[in-house]
């Protein structure tokens, strides 16, 4: 690896462990193994490798539930509701080992108002994220299917972000995949 990767996964780790506002250039440095004056070589600035550092663990996140969710699409699941359970068993069963993402997740959120260039950086990726919610969670094909894409990578977005706020306020009392399939059948139903 060459420095540029190196520092990438010395940001990576250090926002994980110390989150964004508390991860300086020393830290990551010191992380990376690299120098100070790489960070600005490679990056432009410490706030840019940081963004690029977020994007990457959101995409490995992404990249971990894969597995789950190709479960959720067996054959043996044909009822839209089951790959819907089985959807939501990958991703509350990926909690525990990705709580410092959301965690840090949480933290960015909370900063845009008052960080423009962070702002900026993830109102790109957000459409790009919630299509591709809509393609892995929804089993919708983005291209195919543009708009109804959008709208249910928009639910599956806001189901994330309010389920994983659950477990990270009170894990005992958070939503279940099997919760979250009963109370969406309980909506249809009214």
């Amino acid at each position: 690896m060459g420095h540029r990767e190196d520092l990438l996964e010395g940001a990576k780790r250090c926002l994980l462990e110390k989150g964004y506002a508390r991860t300086t250039a020393r830290d990551i440095v010191a992380a990376s193994g690299t120098n100070l004056a790489s960070i600005g070589y490679h990056y432009g600035s410490k706030e840019a490798l940081l963004n690029h550092a977020l994007m990457a663990v959101t995409e490995e996140w992404g990249d971990s539930v894969e597995g789950a969710l190709q479960d959720a699409d067996e054959p043996a699941r044909p009822d839209p509701m089951e790959r819907f359970r089985g959807v939501w068993n990958g991703v509350v069963g990926s909690f525990e080992q990705s709580r410092s993402l959301w965690r840090l997740q949480f933290e960015i959120v909370s900063r845009v108002s008052e960080d423009a260039e962070l702002r900026k950086a993830l109102v790109g990726v957000q459409g790009e994220g919630r299509l591709g919610l809509a393609q892995h969670f929804g089993g919708v094909d983005p291209e195919a299917e543009p708009e109804k894409a959008r709208v249910v990578g928009l639910v599956y977005q806001a189901m994330l972000v309010g389920v994983m706020a659950q477990y990270l306020l009170d894990p005992e009392t958070a939503a279940t995949a099997q919760d979250l399939t009963d109370g969406l059948r309980a909506i249809m139903e009214k």
